[in-house]
């Protein structure tokens, strides 16, 4: 049982991730992940941009999401492409 009622616990699973590194130590880690839930599985695009750390190790900044639907993350890849 969670600690609140209300609030259901989540997990991440990766089910593929590519980086593209830019700058001297930057990158940007585009995934597919699935939130898995009590009320169910989830799957998603994350797109997080991030650095490497001294040590080798990475850190993030920031993080999208993207849809799930197909024809809404080709619509934003073409707006991409256009700006």
């Amino acid at each position: 049982m969670p600690i609140h009622p209300w609030i259901n616990m989540v997990e991440y699973e990766t089910i593929r991730t590519e980086e593209i590194k830019f700058g001297r130590n930057n990158f940007i880690e585009v995934a597919r992940k699935k939130a898995i839930s009590e009320s169910g599985e989830n799957e998603f695009i994350s797109i997080s941009r991030g650095y490497y750390l001294d040590d080798g190790s990475r850190k993030w900044k920031a993080s999208i999401t993207l849809p799930a639907e197909q024809e809404k993350r080709e619509e934003i890849a073409e707006l991409i492409k256009s700006l």
